[in-house]
């Protein structure tokens, strides 16, 4: 079939009804077959213009003169703004005027408008797509984030009550010690009395004694001692004590809580940036090449990342993370906070490394040598880290009780996006902590290479499924599909490490198998990424080798 024709397969002529068209009358607007041409067109040859089906519509449909109404304005005149004819061109009204050529700004408008389209569809409508994603993940956000908030409050409450019970219970020991100094003050008191009180019975006793008697002797002799007695002690007044409380504002009291400070709204005004196209296609070799090879020195190799050949980040089994050159020449070597191996590493645009620690929960920035905590998480724990086209920060992270899994994105150390479960509310990923390594693509789909569904799960930038990629079958790689790193480059490919395999998946943007990287000897490839030249580089887990691999032409 002819391809000028293959997408007209079901036009038909509009006078017999039944054959193909073949043909348009661009005048008329009908659709013609070979043999109804000459019948159309006859006996007003003249006014038909007779065009290729594929071209139909192209002929220009000039505006009519308003002086001269058989004659199409081909021209505009510039000093009236005005279309006009070939006569109306030549007339003395025009004379010395300069005019347009309608065909020729009608090409350059219609290149304008192609342009405008282009922008629109291209640039500006899915920059609206990305600001209105945001909005729905900040809406989805909010009831986290108001939770977050509450629950600092409800901190705060269960911290002011234990403070109030700490100083009640100390005024009530202050109190049972002031009770026990009172009842001891009276008791002192009550003791001399009774003393008193037994020696005026003893006299009492030796005065009926002396009464009774005959004896002149005791009689003579006797003393009075009424006066001692009738001194009665002094009357021991001791107040108890007394509790005073407070008189407190509403105001006051919400002061001494804390400050809660009103929503704030701002407008901040966004500045349309168009994003250059990527212009530029690379197809891969038919045979990828090793460059280089870096002994990296680990007993078991993990992650590699970088932004060029001059700073290639590793880290393993140690706390130490090295940097090395392309050379195989140590830059520089940080130790994890912990003392413990980082979970993984990521370098920001900039230069500046992020690493995980799962000792401390805590997702760390080194930044001119000084290390600084950017994330501290509680109830789970960071794996692994992905720095965004956007800047933000995509980690991976597992529950304290490693149920669960989720991706969270981060800006600064503000929560933005959560990405846990599909549109039926089941979980994405699975529930363990085996290593789930993850990167962006150039379409901003976030991919996650989840070793433990043997599977890399894509979704879109607003958290949603896209599709699972379970490996691909091939009779010579027999063990199952178990991915450990991944990475993305400019061309939208997905790479994945098949450390069983000891192989690289090469995936499209839609998740379809496009090839391996087989043949250049590796050995347990576990860590991936691409630098900003399109190189690959690879970890080799047992060996303790990154690899350079050229695979783009």
């Amino acid at each position: 079939m002819d391809p000028d024709y293959s997408a007209q397969d079901v036009a038909r002529c509009d006078l017999c009804k039944t054959a193909l068209s073949q043909s348009y009358c661009d005048f008329c607007h009908v659709n013609l077959c070979k043999p109804c041409i000459g019948e159309h067109i006859s006996p007003d040859y003249g006014k038909h213009t007779i065009v290729a089906i594929h071209l139909r519509k192209s002929t220009l449909e000039y505006p009519k003169c308003g002086i001269h109404q058989n004659d199409d304005c081909q021209y505009q005149c510039k000093d009236c703004n005005i279309f006009v004819c070939t006569h109306c061109f030549a007339s003395k009204q025009h004379k010395e005027h300069e005019f347009l050529n309608l065909k020729e700004s009608f090409s350059s408008k219609k290149e304008h408008i192609l342009k405008d389209r282009e922008e629109l569809e291209e640039q500006i409508f899915p920059t609206y797509e990305e600001i209105a994603i945001d909005l729905e993940t900040q809406i989805s956000n909010l009831d986290g984030e108001y939770k977050k908030l509450l629950t600092e409050i409800s901190k705060q409450r269960e911290e002011m009550h234990r403070e109030v019970d700490n100083a009640v219970n100390q005024m009530e020991v202050e109190i049972h010690e002031i009770k026990v100094k009172h009842h001891s003050i009276l008791r002192k008191h009550l003791d001399e009395i009774n003393q008193l009180q037994s020696l005026m019975r003893e006299t009492l006793l030796a005065l009926n004694e002396i009464q009774k008697s005959n004896e002149v002797s005791k009689t003579i002799h006797y003393s009075s001692i009424n006066e001692v007695f009738s001194t009665l002690p002094p009357k021991v007044h001791v107040s108890i004590p007394k509790f005073t409380p407070k008189q407190r504002e509403k105001d006051e009291l919400c002061s001494l809580i804390g400050k809660l400070t009103s929503l704030s709204t701002t407008l901040e005004e966004r500045v349309f940036k168009a994003k250059k196209p990527n212009t530029s296609v690379r197809e891969m070799l038919e045979e990828p090449e090793v460059l280089n090879t870096i002994k990296g020195g680990y007993e078991y190799l993990h992650s590699v990342t970088c932004l060029n050949e001059e700073h290639i980040w590793m880290s393993g089994d140690t706390a130490d993370i090295t940097c090395f050159n392309i050379q195989g020449v140590l830059q520089k070597t940080i130790k994890t906070k912990s003392g413990e191996r980082p979970n993984d590493i990521a370098v920001e645009r900039n230069g500046d490394l992020l690493y995980s620690d799962w000792e401390t929960i805590t997702v760390y920035k080194v930044k001119n040598n000084q290390t600084e905590e950017i994330l501290t998480l509680q109830g789970w724990t960071p794996s692994q880290l992905c720095v965004t086209s956007s800047g933000n920060l995509l980690v991976t992270m597992y529950s304290d009780d490693t149920t669960q899994t989720k991706v969270v994105r981060y800006s600064g150390s503000t929560l933005k996006q959560t990405i846990q479960f599909d549109e039926e509310g089941q979980p994405l990923y699975s529930g363990n902590n085996n290593i789930k390594y993850i990167s962006e693509n150039r379409n901003l789909d976030i991919c996650v290479a989840d070793f433990g569904a043997r599977a890399v799960v894509v979704v879109n930038q607003a958290g949603k499924l896209r599709f699972r990629y379970t490996g691909h079958p091939s009779p010579t790689k027999n063990k199952p599909f178990e991915p450990y790193g991944i990475t993305t480059d400019s061309q939208c490919h997905m790479l994945t490490a098949d450390g069983e395999n000891h192989c690289i998946h090469i995936l499209d943007g839609d998740g379809q198998f496009l090839r391996y990287i087989d043949n250049c000897n590796l050995k347990d490839p576990y860590g991936v990424c691409v630098d900003s030249n399109g190189f690959l580089f690879l970890s080799e887990y047992y060996k303790g080798n990154v690899k350079k691999i050229r695979y783009l032409e």
